[in-house]
């Protein structure tokens, strides 16, 4: 029998099914490695926010970055460990929306932020004349402003489309709400949800390939001098590490969830689903606070002015 959306309050989450008998020492791990990204990225958006020297177009960006990968990270820890201490795991039907929300815009603005820093890369490299009547720090916060409200606009959309659905079934086999999850469970024709899904990946493949051309036109100026290639190995490299990361995360979580075999061991199945939610979180502040010496140099001295006051 048919199960209207309006009579489901809750949606099961599956993917833990495997963990029940070792979710302390679960719990534990994830519980420590949350603490790690909060505390590697909020160094970072401290030293950013302190220091007025990094108050500069590339820091802004940088900056975004982690506050975008605190928001995403928190609509997915948080519910996890909660999971990890229950017997059930469930997520009401507002609470599902709420989290594929959360997940997903962090996902677009991630995207739309390296598409970004791309860009500015390029003029200060490409056009270092012209950068500073492009690129300010004035114009860096406008883009950063802008970026959200059309990351917020854009994933809204497909929510909004699931909204309207009618649902056969509550089973969901991941651990946190996603928006094809959740359309896979429809009793209808879903062909406007996917017709959306697939514009959104488009958008996504034309900054990818906005990104590739500059990054082409970033290697052809630098490799010519000594000076271009230890600037391009100092400000693009950790961004391209990024940008590759991320990515394979996330295409990796995407044709899985479209894709996969249900066959697949359910552990294989929570890795691919996460990997972008616990890779880029991790590697992103540890490459920039590692290779940006302006950001290495800022936090050392932060740590040792602490030191002394303590």
């Amino acid at each position: 029998m048919m199960e209207n959306s309006s009579n489901i309050a809750v949606f099961n989450l599956n993917g833990l099914n495997e963990t029940r008998s070792q979710k302390h020492i679960f719990f534990l791990l994830t519980f420590l490695f949350y603490l790690l990204i909060i505390f590697l990225n909020l160094t970072l958006i401290t030293t950013v926010l302190l220091e007025k020297s990094l108050h500069e177009p590339m820091y802004i960006f940088i900056w975004n970055l982690n506050v975008n990968t605190l928001y995403g990270t928190a609509g997915f820890y948080p519910k996890l460990l909660a999971d990890f201490l229950s017997d059930t795991h469930v997520i009401s039907y507002t609470g599902c929306l709420i989290q594929a929300f959360v997940i997903y815009s962090s996902v677009m603005c991630e995207y739309s932020n390296l598409t970004v820093m791309a860009y500015d890369r390029y003029v200060a490299i490409c056009k270092p004349l012209e950068y500073h009547s492009i690129m300010n720090t004035v114009t860096a916060k406008k883009i950063v402003l802008i970026l959200w409200t059309v990351t917020f606009c854009e994933t809204l959309i497909p929510i909004l489309l699931n909204i309207r659905l009618p649902f056969c079934g509550s089973q969901i086999e991941k651990l946190y709400c996603d928006n094809w999850s959740m359309v896979k469970l429809s009793c209808v024709d879903t062909t406007l949800n996917n017709i959306c899904g697939y514009i959104l990946v488009i958008a996504c493949v034309s900054q990818a390939f906005f990104i590739v051309y500059s990054y082409i036109q970033i290697i052809r100026v630098c490799v010519i001098s000594s000076e271009g290639r230890s600037k391009f190995v100092q400000t693009c490299l950790p961004h391209l590490i990024t940008l590759i990361t991320f990515s394979i995360t996330t295409v990796f979580d995407v044709m899985f969830s479209r894709y996969g075999s249900r066959n697949t061991p359910q552990t294989i199945r929570n890795i691919m689903a996460v990997e972008f939610l616990v890779i880029p979180p991790l590697l992103n502040p540890l490459i920039y606070g590692l290779n940006l010496t302006q950001i290495r140099i800022r936090v050392k001295r932060w740590c040792s002015n602490n030191r002394h006051q303590n």
